[in-house]
């Protein structure tokens, strides 16, 4: 059964015109529900005196909250009558056979409970005296008892939930407030979730308490062995002396732990120090105060008390890795939908006015024709009725208004610096680029992994090339039955050291498209699937018998020829050690030797992940060389179009070789050719119109990209340092203005929603 539970944060609301309270408890809880013939039949359990089953309802029971509740619920606003004493023969579940009662009646508290603890508030004595004497009645109808010892009748201040509540405000009370001071740092995960949890409880009252915890949410499981082993070697004693340096190097060996340490402490200060938060009045405009940092947002929602700035609610959170990049403007803009997401139940519908730094803030309202994330946001915003107020002197402007529960904004990165340093935005990873030297004699062995994700099944395979001829010395692929993709890029690189077996052990470089393998075999990110952990350990004891070796991670297109033997394999089901009259395939679709650019004059070969252009002065012979890879490039794109059916018709015709294409080719040529040329390199261009005729030609030529090659040109646009990820809009405008493809937007509206860091 599934029956809503209220938010705690909901029934600590609507308290800004109640003067007194009864905080009540009742008494046995859930012995008060009788079982059903069903649920005592499966929730009996055996004990060596035999099998025993419930008469009532015990508490354990998952859904026992749950149906108390409900029945609270009932007696509170009488949904369903009483059954009557002929009904009450057979034990059945009243809210399924029970029947409503003819006129439904609003609660007598005027408010919900939560599960048996029960507040009663009122404006005046006479109408609290009349809501507990409606609330006895409701219990005596329905067998319910409270309990006297445990409740509070007639007081201007209650506990409730863990709270302190009385018409001054809420506070913080836990109920062994000096155990959690006294808590030690936890040890485990476990406990660590535990105190974060019981943080998260009283998150509203604690300014900046997501900023001072982030440190604590990143600390991973296997760090903390390394505490359980520290505290270990302490309860040793004596026995084990260590030096002072020794000490000193533990002590600064991992900052994070002492940036843990000190947020820890920090957080058990706060919450025994935390401020009284004002009720939320409706009578009173609220007055939302957003901060931005550079790695953290914030937000105090306050209410003007006699000229002071109260607190009613705060909220933080750390800025994610992408958010990082944002402008202030717009983290400001996050912790403004922060706030308003957690307090709308107070906040919907009232006129809001927002203190911020800037006044741009503003504009996102003004502002037509907003794309990308200003539109989601400006979008979310519209329905609210918002007052941006720019502080034009800082936060000097209202800091003689602010309480002091409230720290001031500016000194707020100077008090998280030490405890929660400013997160940096992710980078690539910069890899050693492998280095060659001329006319070296070596071996490179590429890798790749596939897998179907009905069917089941994976294949893999392997090519060993010897260097510097780039000719094949085996190859070889695999296919098993139940395998992820993961596992099949593992397969791979396992048979690859199959097929190296026999050979003598000179220097050796590994090359595969899979992110995850290299990095992994290369410690950068953690292994913790079991399966593929063993294969990877498996994979490192191999590695360790080749005492010069490389890992390098390529793009899949430069790994073609070891991607068409396993997609073979995969298709038929089977592996296969390739035959020397085969091995020339296998050269023709090798695109390794492109990633090498060699240098004459410092006689190497450097093997890098992106084949970029020199930004330095070079020497003529690194010229030729430049001109070797471009014309290269040259050929792989005529290439790509001549492979191309609509690529090379157009060809063919703009040639004049109209005797090759059908009638039907050749009149779609008719129609496309004007805007087409082929240039001296065999080259087709696009020439878009243009309403300048007196724009030369020859500058908005765009060179046409065969299907083969457009994922390297979205993969350079977009994912390269060049690209920066940036938006559909202004990714499509920089190919457009290089290059011509049809379909070209939609291309790159494709690619740009399946890209995993976007």
């Amino acid at each position: 059964m599934i029956y809503p539970t209220p938010l705690i944060n909901d029934l600590l609301e609507d308290l800004d015109k109640v003067l007194w309270y009864c905080s009540l408890d009742m008494a046995s809880g859930f012995w008060v529900v009788s079982m059903t013939d069903r649920a005592r039949a499966i929730s009996a359990f055996i004990t060596p005196f035999g099998l025993f089953e419930w008469n009532r309802m015990p508490f354990g029971l998952e859904n026992a909250p749950q149906i108390y509740q409900r029945l609270i619920d009932n007696a509170l606003y009488g949904f369903l009558r009483i059954p009557t004493v002929a009904d009450q023969n057979t034990l059945t579940d009243l809210f399924k056979e029970g029947h409503p009662e003819e006129a439904g009646e609003s609660s007598v508290l005027g408010r919900r409970s939560y599960i048996d603890d029960i507040l009663v508030t009122a404006g005046s004595w006479d109408l609290l005296c009349d809501r507990v004497k409606a609330l006895l009645e409701a219990c005596d109808k329905w067998n319910i008892s409270i309990s006297v010892a445990k409740s509070f009748w007639g007081l201007k201040k209650v506990d409730y939930l863990g709270h302190r509540v009385s018409d001054e405000g809420l506070e913080v009370h836990p109920k062994d407030l000096s155990a959690l001071m006294d808590l030690p740092f936890p040890r485990t995960l476990r406990a660590m979730q535990s105190f974060l949890g019981s943080l998260n409880y009283y998150g509203r009252f604690i300014e900046d308490m997501a900023i001072y915890a982030s440190v604590l949410y990143e600390l991973p499981e296997v760090d903390f062995a390394a505490i359980r082993d520290r505290a270990g070697r302490e309860r040793i004693g004596p026995a084990i002396e260590i030096s002072e340096d020794q000490q000193d190097d533990q002590a600064t060996a991992d900052p994070k732990w002492a940036e843990a340490e000190a947020a820890f402490s920090k957080l058990k200060k706060k919450i025994a120090a935390t401020p009284i938060l004002k009720h939320f009045d409706t009578e009173k405009r609220p007055v939302v105060i957003v901060y931005a940092s550079e790695w953290a947002v914030s937000a105090s929602l306050v209410q003007d008390h006699d000229g002071v700035y109260l607190p009613v609610m705060f909220t933080s959170r750390t800025l994610k890795q992408n958010e990082l990049n944002y402008g202030i403007v717009e983290k400001e803009v996050l912790a403004l939908l922060r706030m308003l997401d957690l307090g709308y139940s107070m906040l919907a519908g009232r006129p809001i006015q927002v203190l911020a730094r800037h006044s741009t803030l503003a504009w996102l309202f003004r502002a037509a024709g907003l794309q990308g994330r200003l539109g989601q946001w400006a979008a979310l915003l519209s329905p609210w009725t918002l007052e941006i107020t720019k502080c034009t002197r800082g936060e000097d402007e209202i800091l003689g208004t602010l309480a002091a529960a409230i720290t001031p904004r500016s000194e707020v990165d100077q008090a998280l610096t030490d405890i929660a340093p400013r997160k940096e935005p992710r980078r690539s990873v910069n890899t050693p680029v492998p280095t060659l030297e001329q006319d070296e004699t070596l071996l490179v062995a590429s890798f790749d992994g596939s897998a179907r994700v009905k069917r089941g099944g994976g294949a893999f395979s392997a090519i060993i090339w010897r260097l510097p001829e780039w000719t094949v010395v085996t190859a070889a692929s695999g296919w098993k039955a139940d395998m992820t993709v993961n596992e099949a890029e593992y397969s791979g690189l396992l048979l690859c050291f199959d097929l190296l077996e026999d050979q003598d052990r000179t220097r050796l470089v590994i090359c595969g498209d899979s992110n995850l393998v290299i990095r992994q075999m290369k410690g950068e990110i953690e292994c913790k699937a079991p399966a593929l952990t063993l294969l990877r350990q498996k994979a490192l004891r191999q590695l360790g018998t080749w005492p010069t070796h490389d890992l390098l991670h390529v793009k899949r297109a430069w790994n073609a020829s070891a991607d068409s033997l396993a997609s073979a394999a995969l298709q038929r089901e089977a592996g296969v050690i390739v035959r020397e009259q085969d091995w020339d395939d296998l050269v023709t679709l090798n695109r390794l030797p492109e990633i090498l650019t060699a240098t004459a004059k410092e006689t190497t070969l450097r093997i890098s992940a992106m084949a970029t252009r020199s930004r330095r002065k070079v020497p003529n012979q690194e010229v030729l060389q430049e001109d070797a890879v471009r014309q290269l490039r040259v050929d792989r794109i005529r290439q790509g179009q001549d492979e191309e059916r609509w690529i090379a018709n157009l060809k063919h015709y703009l040639q004049g070789q109209v005797a090759d294409l059908e009638k039907e080719e050749a009149r779609t040529c008719s129609n496309l050719a004007d805007d087409f040329e082929v240039d001296e390199q065999d080259l087709l261009y696009y020439c878009p119109p243009s309403r300048n005729p007196d724009k030369e030609r020859d500058g908005l030529l765009r060179l046409v990209i065969p299907e083969t090659l457009h994922q390297d040109l979205l993969h350079h646009y977009h994912v390269s340092l060049e690209g920066g990820h940036q938006g559909i809009s202004r990714t499509y405008q920089r190919i457009k203005d290089k290059v011509y493809w049809r379909g070209l937007f939609r291309s790159v509206q494709r690619f740009i929603g399946e890209c995993t860091d976007c």
